[in-house]
């Protein structure tokens, strides 16, 4: 069974990047018919916090993505403690005493021959006494896992294909601190192995550390996952861009973005698919396919956000936002104003065009002669759903008026408006006491 993982770390709001990661898991296990699993990366105890826990299930909930196991590192040190124990007593693992200055020193040094930063495992030539004497000392060791530099780690990558990496070319990675807090890399491996997790997709950023990964997987004899990395998302004026980590779901949410959009865009963002603003989370997880991802940086744009938008909302029945209406707005109100808006929210508005008052402009004498006319008409049609088309027909014939002096005058005295809803829709939910009220009072 294909089981995939989301694993934010709590220490600030999910941004419009995670979401996507977190969605394009999700749908790469339904669409294996496999399992989607959520983990709290919450080992820095200085950083994570509650509160970002639970907005992360808020989040996630609120874009239907629906874990079906969860764990969270805090509550497994006792796991990563037996595993280290176990690199330790196979050599795959081992102390180091530098300071942050002095790798830092070694480091400009390589660069300035010319050779590649790496560490240069100088304290795998300490001596146990040596050990003994830092250890005596107070001096306490940050760990190592040690590459084997034998052999070439490779994967096939399902965006990015064949991957190869020399480990001679890596430092081995530290893994644990010397308070003896945890680093990311070896507790993602040694859950990702007892959570089952048989699909690895992240971002690009992620590469180097899947190289050193890979290894870390066969040294606690486990198979390798599938790994596939995707193209990090950029800002539409094609650059990483900082307001991209400031856009989270509270954001989208406050703008009035319906979840059905951001899951339209980005399930297909960074693919040569369309995006289609009526595909939900089960059509794109059957048609899901990690081939249709390109390696180019995926752009997010939200001018394009909000057009599918737009586009969702239009589709959106009346009992999908009966609740988030204003008093008294019914269905037939809905559907006459749906078509004008971007974001639900706007029904308020359209709406108060049919309550009232609005403010009609200034007319000239010859349009208020004929908004008189118009009211007087009004008062003798039968009031019904065909009632606009037959004023409208009415008043061409006893006028001579047609197109735009025959249509703006009124839809201007009726709703305080140049533009909007089909008056054939909006006349009927105004009334015919509120439409003659509103004529005689824009004929002066």
């Amino acid at each position: 069974m294909t089981v995939t993982r989301f694993a934010p770390s709590p220490t600030g709001h999910l941004h419009v990047g995670n979401i996507r990661t977190a969605l394009h898991n999700f749908l790469l296990a339904k669409q294996a018919g496999g399992r989607f699993l959520l983990r709290i990366d919450d080992t820095d105890a200085a950083r994570s916090r509650e509160e970002y826990v639970v907005a992360i299930h808020a989040d996630l909930a609120w874009l239907g993505l629906h874990a079906e196991g969860e764990e969270r590192q805090s509550a497994r040190f006792d796991l990563y403690e037996a595993e280290f124990e176990r690199l330790q007593a196979a050599d795959r693992v081992y102390p180091c005493w530098e300071t942050p200055q002095e790798l830092e020193l070694k480091r400009k040094v390589l660069l300035g021959r010319g050779l590649p930063p790496i560490y240069d495992r100088a304290a795998l030539s300490l001596s146990e006494d040596d050990k003994a004497a830092k250890l005596a000392a107070g001096e306490l060791p940050h760990w190592r896992f040690l590459l084997d530099r034998d052999e070439p780690i490779d994967w096939t990558d399902g965006i990015r294909g064949d991957q190869k990496f020399d480990p001679a070319m890596m430092s081995d990675p530290v893994i644990r601190r010397a308070d003896g807090s945890w680093l990311y890399m070896l507790p993602s491996v040694i859950d990702d192995i007892a959570m089952g997790v048989t699909d690895i997709l992240r971002g690009e950023d992620h590469v180097s550390n899947t190289a050193a990964q890979v290894q870390m997987f066969t040294a606690l004899g486990a198979g390798v996952p599938r790994f596939a990395h995707e193209a990090l998302l950029v800002g539409t004026e094609g650059k990483l861009s900082k307001r991209l980590g400031s856009l989270g779901a509270a954001h989208f949410r406050e703008a009035g973005i319906e979840p059905q959009a951001l899951v339209a865009l980005l399930g297909r963002l960074g693919t040569s698919d369309p995006v289609d603003p009526a595909l939900g989370l089960a059509d794109l997880a059957a048609h899901f396919d990690l081939s249709r991802f390109g390696r180019a940086p995926a752009r997010f744009d939200e001018v394009e956000l909000e057009r599918v938008n737009a586009a969702v909302v239009h589709g959106m029945p009346y009992a999908a936002v009966a609740d988030r209406l204003p008093d008294g707005m019914d269905e037939a109100a809905w559907d006459a104003v749906r078509p004008n808006l971007t974001h639900v929210r706007e029904a308020a508005d359209w709406w108060q065009v049919v309550t009232g008052p609005v403010d009609a402009p200034a007319f000239s004498e010859e349009d208020r002669a004929y908004l008189a006319q118009a009211a007087e008409a009004l008062t003798d049609l039968d009031w019904s759903e065909g009632v606009w088309k037959a004023l409208t027909e009415a008043l061409k014939a006893s006028t001579g008026r047609k197109g735009k002096p025959l249509f703006l005058p009124l839809r201007q005295a009726l709703t305080g408006m140049d533009h909007g809803p089909d008056m054939g829709a909006l006349l009927p939910l105004i009334g015919r006491q509120k439409a003659a009220e509103r004529l005689l009072a824009a004929r002066g």
